[in-house]
């Protein structure tokens, strides 16, 4: 089973689209899977988008009558995960966006790393379409800012867009005390990667185009002060993964699904 599991805040404009392009994927590549999306106290129309889909397609909706917040969200998804799965070390968790910056189409890729024998697949992004120039040489820097947490062969440390073989999610909760994720955002994927790593047998990376031009909207990213961020987070986690990463196969496509660009429009 593969829990593909998709945090949602004020994303009505694309999540219903995203679903339905999760279902064309597996139809193409067919594999058991569930959707588990987590509604944040989206003060859109999501909660309406999503309805019809619980019907329609393996999902389960998590809603939050307040916002909670990107990391413990994330660790909702992924706690529910490993609820429901009776064979962690065969089934797995891929995390994903709902705003289209994270393109299904990779999905069968990840996958056919995680049947290989990898425990944690990355991607890698290459980011294109995102309107400030600041926020892509955060996104650039950002394994510098956060300099003290290292997976060996995964350049892209804060990426959103990650499988998880379960066994290893599970022992990465298991190691902590409380929460797996103590800090938000780009700062909280790190910290899930870093820590799955530390107990993974093998990780790798696929490259993937993270798009931010498929929907038209203001970044949500304050560069400065999120390099700020970082860099603090930086300074007081320490996280290492001693294995190294698999080199890169295969880079990601370039061009969006002719579908997928008129359904944006």
């Amino acid at each position: 089973m593969l829990y593909v599991c998709v945090p949602s805040h004020n994303e009505s404009a694309t999540v219903g689209l995203m679903l339905w392009k999760i279902r064309k994927t597996f139809q193409a590549f067919p594999r058991e899977y569930e959707i588990l999306v987590a509604d944040d106290g989206s003060t859109d129309a999501t909660a309406e988008i999503l309805e019809p889909y619980t019907t329609a397609l393996p999902l389960t909706v998590i809603r939050h009558g307040e916002r909670q917040g990107y990391a413990k969200s994330v660790e909702e998804l992924l706690r529910l995960a490993l609820d429901r799965t009776d064979r962690p070390k065969r089934d797995a968790a891929v995390l994903m966006s709902a705003d289209f910056t994270h393109g299904p189409e990779y999905l069968p890729e990840m996958v056919k790393r995680l049947e290989s024998g990898a425990d944690l697949v990355v991607g890698e992004a290459s980011v294109t379409g995102e309107p400030r120039r600041g926020a892509r040489l955060v996104r650039r820097y950002a394994g510098m800012l956060l300099r003290n947490v290292r997976v060996p062969g995964v350049r892209d440390i804060v990426s959103g867009y990650a499988a998880f073989r379960l066994a290893a999610l599970k022992a990465a909760f298991r190691a902590e005390e409380n929460a797996l994720l103590t800090n938000e955002g780009w700062a909280a994927n790190a910290e899930l990667i870093g820590k799955v790593a530390r107990q993974s047998r093998r990780v790798e990376v696929v490259n993937v185009v993270e798009r931010h031009d498929l929907r038209q909207r203001p970044s949500r990213i304050d560069p400065w002060p999120l390099a700020k961020e970082l860099w603090a987070v930086g300074g007081r986690l320490r996280i290492k993964a001693e294995r190294s990463a698999a080199a890169p196969k295969g880079a990601g496509r370039e061009a969006a699904d002719p579908e997928l660009e008129e359904a944006t429009r």
